[in-house]
C-alpha cells in the first residue's frame, strides 16, 4: 500500500480525522461568499461522500467530515467542475475573511468583498512560518473582529467639517462615541479634537446639513492571536487612504514575518520576541 502523505493532504485541505482513514474537507470560501449553485454541489458532496451533514468554521468556510482517502481525488475533481477549492491549511496564508461591508451593510465603509478576492489573489496561500490570518471589516462596528487576526483591515471615515454649511445642531455631538465634538449652539461655535476620533464616520452619516464630509480609508492592525495565547492585534500607523499604500503594508508585514520567525512560531509571538520598534521601522520605509 503506497505510503500516505498527511501533511500534503492537509496542506491541500483534507485534516486526518481520529478515525483511521476519514478527512474533513475545508473548503475555500472567500470573505465568506459562495454562490448558491456551489451550495448545492457541497450539500450532494456531503450526502454522497461525508456523512450528511457539513460544519460551518469560525473563519467563514465550510467543512465536509468523513471524507474517505479513497474518494479524495473524486471529490477533489467534482469540487473543481463546481468552480470550488479546497482551503489552505498549515503554514501559510488561511482563507481571506470579510463582512459584507459598504456594498450591503448601511454602516460599511469600505468595499469588503472586492478588498476580499484582491487578499485571496494576492496572498492566498503564501508559505510562511507558521499560519497567517487577514481579516476585513467593514467598519468601527468591527463585525469580523479585525483584531483577532495577525493582520486586520477596518474600513473608517476620516471627517472633516464645513462651517459655513453648518447649523450648530449638535447632532454630530450627540453620536460621536468618544466625545471628540464639543458644539456650542448658543455661540454657534464648534470644537473638533482630531486625536480622540476613531474614524467611525457617525458625524457624517448623521449631520442633516452634510456639514461634516470624510474619506475612506484602511484602519490596520497587527499580531491578533485568539487560541492558546490571547492577544489584541494592535494598530501602530495612521489609517490609510489608497489601497496599494495597504497592499505594500501587507507585503512588508508577510516578509518580516518570514524573515523573523521561527518556525511554527505566530506572528504576534515573532513581533514580542524581536521587538515591535524594529517591524515599525519596516513599516515607516513604506509609509
Amino acid at each position: 500500500m503506497a505510503q500516505v502523505d498527511y501533511k500534503e493532504l492537509k496542506k491541500g485541505g483534507f485534516m486526518k480525522q481520529i478515525q483511521r482513514d476519514r478527512f474533513s474537507l475545508r473548503l475555500r470560501v472567500v470573505g465568506g461568499q459562495i454562490k448558491a449553485e456551489q451550495l448545492k454541489k457541497v450539500y450532494e458532496l456531503a450526502g454522497r461522500y461525508g456523512q450528511g451533514y457539513i460544519h460551518m468554521t469560525s473563519r467563514q468556510s465550510i467543512e465536509i467530515p468523513y471524507i474517505k482517502l479513497e474518494d479524495i481525488d473524486t471529490v477533489k475533481r467534482e469540487l473543481a467542475e463546481a468552480g470550488l477549492q479546497p482551503g489552505a491549511c498549515g503554514p501559510r496564508v488561511r482563507t481571506i475573511t470579510a463582512c459584507q461591508g459598504a456594498a450591503i451593510c448601511p454602516s460599511g465603509m469600505i468595499d469588503t468583498s472586492a478588498l476580499a478576492k484582491e487578499f485571496d489573489e494576492r496572498y492566498y496561500a503564501r508559505e510562511l512560518p507558521h499560519k497567517f490570518k487577514l481579516g476585513i471589516t467593514g467598519c468601527r462596528n468591527n463585525c469580523l473582529k479585525a483584531e483577532e487576526n495577525d493582520l486586520g483591515v477596518k474600513g473608517g471615515l476620516q471627517p472633516a467639517w464645513q462651517q459655513d454649511a453648518c447649523t450648530f445642531c449638535g447632532l454630530c455631538e450627540a453620536v460621536c462615541p468618544t466625545e471628540a465634538i464639543a458644539v456650542d449652539k448658543t455661540a454657534r461655535h464648534l470644537k473638533f479634537k482630531q486625536e480622540q476620533c476613531t474614524y467611525c464616520g457617525k458625524c457624517v452619516k448623521s449631520c442633516p446639513v452634510d456639514a461634516w464630509t470624510g474619506r475612506r480609508g484602511f484602519i490596520v492592525s497587527f499580531g491578533g492571536l485568539f487560541g492558546n495565547r490571547i492577544a489584541i492585534g494592535k494598530q501602530t500607523i495612521p489609517i490609510l487612504f489608497e489601497e496599494e499604500k495597504l497592499h505594500a503594508v501587507i507585503e512588508t508585514a508577510l516578509a518580516f514575518f518570514k524573515e523573523q520567525a521561527k518556525q511554527g512560531e505566530r506572528f504576534r509571538n515573532t513581533l514580542d520576541r524581536v521587538g515591535w520598534d524594529l517591524f515599525q521601522a519596516k513599516l515607516e520605509e513604506v509609509l
